[in-house]
């Protein structure tokens, strides 16, 4: 099922039509800079009649539906994101360099599935909770939905993270105007094209490409009942305080800088076999990288000349080819950012590997690896978005947890170590929403965020449908 490359309309009431001003963005492919197609960009103006469909929606046909049959379509929609599953992974890849090993299975598998999850929770969502009271007669909880929802998504894991607001919110009965960015709104409309195929009623899922002002407009939109926001601190907090102004509930999903914790134990072995996958996964532009990397000195030489090995060795080139471990960051923009924390960190610290614009066409950096890293400078405190690694040493357990909670951020990462125990206990001292032990990947049935700097609320398991429901309590005698 390939995916169209020019898309001039956006998806607004069940139905595709053109943006009021009639603007587009021109996409180009991350790997060698070339037009790889267009897509429909919405003003504030599409916002309003997004919005207005959805708030239609709420109390018309997908308002009157029993949960069971809320579920039924739900899963439908699943059905009809798996068939475009491979085409789609591919597009991804195309839009911002993801290699297509980790893409077929995040931006090709994933969203199918995470979809299916919320579409069976949703069957159950309708029960009452009856609680008996004290003095006489009861309470009756009832889960009602939160309303319309504004779902502004990013550009590195466009399918997933899109999905992971969705899918929970259908399944408690809301409806959703989504807000892609403009380097992947190409694929952003591949989900329309999914919710339409499913035969969702019109106005459930609007989806509509924009930059900056169409977002802040959708967030601050008063049609709107809810904000679920995937992106950097910085915008994070604007959204913030726009929901705090008007009383609004947001669940924010923001940056990270979190640490890969080398116990004085670890199985080096392990450790240099995921390193890639847990560090520098999408070419390090993961919000939860693992991209500091805190050592013991009685070890320190030999993991700083082990990374250096692995990330130097790292096959760069091509996202659509199944061997490529690194390919481009998504925009020209994007690469010199990257290089430009190179060179900040070539001041204070010793660059091991990489570190250099590659290939003569393309937005590919070099991975690169900086040891004896501070953990107060810049390139060990903020977030890089990047294949930018940093080795830090520690002396005993007490100094490795204290810097690695020494960050504004706490959204991932994990502790090696041949004792798991050993390991699950260090890991629980570490300020973060989500830390793994000997690895770090998400489950669907499991609840993900951050803390601090990295946001507020929880996405994924049975808790990422919560912040999409409210209760009403009716007390009876």
């Amino acid at each position: 099922m390939p995916h169209d490359l020019e898309r001039p309309d956006l998806y607004i009431d069940g139905a595709w039509v053109a943006p009021r001003k009639g603007e587009s963005f021109e996409q180009h492919e991350a790997s060698t800079g070339q037009r790889l197609g267009s897509a429909a960009m919405a003003g504030t103006d599409d916002v309003d009649d997004a919005v207005a469909a959805a708030r239609r929606a709420l109390t018309g046909e997908w308002g009157r539906l029993t949960a069971a049959e809320r579920s039924a379509a739900i899963l439908r929609f699943a059905d009809e994101l798996k068939k475009r599953g491979r085409d789609t992974s591919a597009l991804v890849s195309r839009e911002n360099g993801m290699p297509i090993a980790l893409s077929g299975m995040v931006n090709g598998f994933g969203p199918a599935v995470i979809t299916r999850y919320y579409g069976e929770l949703a069957a159950g969502l309708d029960a009452e909770d009856i609680r008996p009271s004290p003095t006489g007669g009861d309470t009756v909880v009832l889960h009602r939905p939160v309303g319309v929802i504004g779902a502004v998504t990013p550009w590195n894991y466009p399918q997933p993270l899109a999905i992971m607001k969705i899918a929970p919110a259908l399944a408690a009965g809301c409806t959703v105007v989504l807000k892609p960015p403009p380097e992947t709104g190409l694929d952003g409309y591949v989900i329309a094209d999914a919710v339409h195929a499913a035969g969702l009623p019109a106005g459930v899922v609007n989806v509509l490409a924009g930059g900056r002002e169409v977002g802040a407009h959708l967030v601050g939109h008063p049609g709107v009942d809810k904000v679920a926001f995937t992106g950097s601190t910085l915008a994070g907090r604007t959204i913030g305080e726009t929901a705090g102004r008007l009383l609004r509930p947001v669940t924010l999903e923001l940056g990270g800088k979190s640490v890969s914790l080398v116990l004085d134990d670890a199985d080096l072995g392990l450790f240099a076999s995921k390193i890639l996958e847990v560090s520098l996964p999408n070419n390090g532009q993961t919000c939860h990288a693992a991209t500091r990397i805190l050592a013991p000195r009685s070890r320190y030489a030999e993991v700083v000349d082990l990374v250096t090995d692995v990330v130097g060795g790292a096959v760069v080139g091509d996202p659509l080819d199944p061997a490529t471990q690194i390919g481009p960051v998504v925009t020209a923009a994007q690469r010199d950012r990257v290089l430009s924390y190179v060179e900040l960190g070539r001041q204070t610290a010793r660059l091991t590997t990489g570190g250099s614009a590659a290939g003569e066409a393309g937005w590919f950096v070099e991975p690169a690896v900086f040891a004896d890293v501070d953990n107060s400078s810049p390139i060990a405190q903020e977030e890089i978005f990047g294949p930018v690694l940093v080795v830090t040493p520690y002396d005993d357990v007490d100094d490795a947890v204290a810097i690695a909670n020494d960050s504004d951020f706490g959204l991932g990462g994990v502790v090696w170590s041949a004792d798991a125990e050993r390991g699950f206990d260090v890991a629980a001292r570490i300020e973060t929403g989500s830390v793994g032990v000997n690895h770090y990947e998400l489950h669907i049935n499991a609840p993900f965020g951050g803390v601090k700097s990295s946001g507020l609320g929880r996405e994924l398991g049975p808790e990422g449908v919560e912040p999409y429901l409210r209760t009403q309590s009716i007390y009876r005698r």
